[in-house]
């Protein structure tokens, strides 16, 4: 071929190349063009519309349990600020509502009721740039109450058992059974139980919800464990001890020590709280619902308002002392009231500010007050006793209002006893633990020695109904082990 034709064959397909180079090109500016009209298109349709909602996180399970609990709606864009006055939670509950970028979370104040619908509603929902809103909606159900509960052997000598049940009582499922329980204490992710060896020593077994993955937590020496109790959130609990060799030189004696129940730490010394410049035996004491606080009250009757120490080894805070008390009642979960016993009778005190705030009086004839609980409504639940000299003629209990006006909503045989009354963490129900036929009734040989036949009573605070009687006591409710 000669040199001509090899010239006029190379410019054909260049030009040839140059042809299917500019369709190309010419074709993808078409298909980018494209896109970018439907994206376009797209954003202005999402602003026109107003923010959607691609996502809702709940846990209803969680939030029957545990203060705190959220719902959280993901959107298709940035939003501006949510009020809470934009939100409503039917049936009502306490909430706070948050927003960040692209989501807006509902906290709620409390623990749910069990069993029941929730519609969760948030009007007027905008982007950040404004334009159209929206209104976001989420329903859910909380499931029935699952509540843990102890079960002693009695005077046959059989083992002590811990069960899972539900508010029917007919399908109690055993989880933890020992020789010796004494106590135990459920949080939001373990089981910890009080047990004794057969030298009559403490150990605090730390197992899963289910009973599963046993192990032992560490304590601060060989000795007893009395007073356990547990936080409301996470997995941190707290329990007095004593060394076995109390009385000799140096030996502890009631020191309140705290522990977490986490994976990562069930091995950790524990931390000792004590009281500087003063008597550090404690008598009572609680955790402070919401913080890291804890309120105790030592064998020389000082009320006091503790810090535990830092993680980094600090002192905490300082203490705040609030006087002198005789008993330590009870903190409503999700507020800091407390009410107290002092020797001028029941007072409540509220710990964000430590001012004692007046409880009102009750009729003198429903009886005498053997014992005032704070609900989470400002309402008190009482224990009433009616007397005839010493003789007890009836003991109700009593939800009381601002003005001191009181509801019955259980009442005790006399020849029964009525040991404990604890709330569940909704405030729904009460749980009043009945020593029936007290006079036959014998105490068991416990450390916390219990009549052998006792009856927890289950009821509805809203109109005293009363679910079911479960044998056995220390429901998973109660922060704090059985008055006796």
């Amino acid at each position: 071929m000669s040199t001509e034709s090899r010239r006029s064959t190379d410019s054909r397909r260049t030009r040839r190349q140059r042809q299917r180079a500019r369709a190309f090109l010419g074709a993808f500016a078409i298909v980018v063009a494209l896109l970018a009209v439907v994206g376009f298109a797209g954003a202005a349709v999402t602003t026109v519309q107003g923010p959607r909602a691609t996502r809702v996180s709940v846990d209803p399970d969680a939030a029957t349990r545990n203060a705190g609990a959220r719902v959280i709606f993901t959107t298709t864009q940035s939003l501006a600020e949510v009020n809470p006055d934009q939100v409503t939670v039917t049936p009502a509950a306490a909430f706070t509502v948050d927003t960040s970028g692209r989501s807006v979370g509902v906290r709620f104040a409390l623990p749910l009721w069990d069993d029941t619908a929730y519609t969760v509603t948030i009007r007027d929902v905008a982007g950040a740039g404004g334009a159209a809103s929206t209104t976001l909606t989420e329903t859910f159900t909380t499931p029935k109450l699952q509540t843990y509960i102890l079960q002693r052997g009695g005077a046959d000598g059989g083992a002590d058992t811990v069960f899972r049940t539900d508010l029917e009582g007919d399908a109690a499922v055993p989880v933890y059974t020992a020789p010796q329980i004494e106590d135990f204490r459920a949080t939001s992710s373990h089981l910890v139980i009080s047990t004794i060896d057969d030298d009559d020593h403490s150990h605090l077994v730390v197992t899963d919800l289910d009973g599963q993955d046993e192990r032992e937590l560490t304590l601060p020496g060989t000795g007893t464990v009395t007073n356990l109790q547990s936080a409301d959130r996470g997995d941190l609990i707290g329990y007095t001890f004593t060394d076995a060799n109390v009385g000799a030189a140096g030996a502890r004696e009631n020191v309140l020590f705290t522990a977490s129940l986490a994976d990562a730490q069930a091995q950790a010394d524990p931390t000792a709280i004590t009281r500087t410049g003063g008597e550090s035996r404690v008598g009572d004491w609680r955790f402070v619902p919401g913080t890291d606080s804890l309120l105790t009250l030592t064998y020389d009757g000082a009320l006091t308002l503790v810090s535990p120490p830092t993680a980094s080894g600090g002192s905490g805070g300082d203490p705040v002392a609030l006087g002198n008390a005789l008993a330590i009642d009870g903190i409503a979960r999700g507020t800091t009231t407390v009410v107290i016993e002092r020797v001028a009778g029941p007072a409540a005190i509220d710990l964000a500010t430590a001012q004692e705030v007046p409880l009102p009086a009750t009729d003198e004839a429903l009886g005498q007050v053997n014992r005032v609980i704070p609900l989470q409504d400002g309402t008190t639940l009482r224990v009433l006793a009616l007397l005839d000299g010493f003789t007890v003629r009836s003991t109700t209990v009593n939800v009381v209002d601002a003005a001191g006006a009181a509801r019955p909503v259980f009442g005790v045989d006399p020849k029964d006893t009525l040991i404990d009354t604890c709330v569940s963490p909704s405030g729904r129900y009460a749980a009043f633990l009945v020593a029936p036929d007290a006079v036959s009734n014998t105490y068991d040989a416990h450390r916390l020695p219990l009549p052998e036949q006792v009856q927890t009573h289950i009821v509805s605070l809203a109109d005293g109904t009363e679910l079911v009687a479960l044998s056995g006591f220390d429901i998973s409710w109660c922060q704090t082990p059985p008055r006796m």
